[in-house]
């Protein structure tokens, strides 16, 4: 039965704006290796953008943390995202220590 009076309009018009946006809360598995991979690679590029030792620093550990977190067993975490995320680590690792013995 359609909506009778003008509230009922507005609503029933709010409920199906809210049904086409809501969002399922649960993050799927490849949500969470795409919310991984992009964060160690945008921290990745700004700690080789950056020019101050504490820049670095601070972006290399955010890399480490995305790699901490991928050793959680049971998030959904694949090996492969693990492999690449511990490869950023690696170079992060090789930026700051020359960055360190040039400054």
């Amino acid at each position: 039965m359609p909506p009778t009076t003008k509230r009922q309009a507005e609503e029933a018009a709010a409920i199906a704006r809210m049904q086409r946006t809501a969002r399922d809360p649960r993050m799927s598995d490849t949500d969470i290796n795409n919310i991984l991979m992009n964060g160690a690679q945008i921290a990745l590029s700004k700690m080789t953008r950056s020019e101050n030792l504490d820049d670095r620093l601070y972006h290399y550990a955010q890399i480490s943390a995305f790699l901490e977190v991928s050793l959680s067993r049971g998030a959904g975490i694949t090996d492969d995202t693990r492999d690449d995320l511990n490869q950023i680590h690696q170079q992060a690792t090789h930026l700051y220590m020359q960055a360190s013995r040039v400054g």
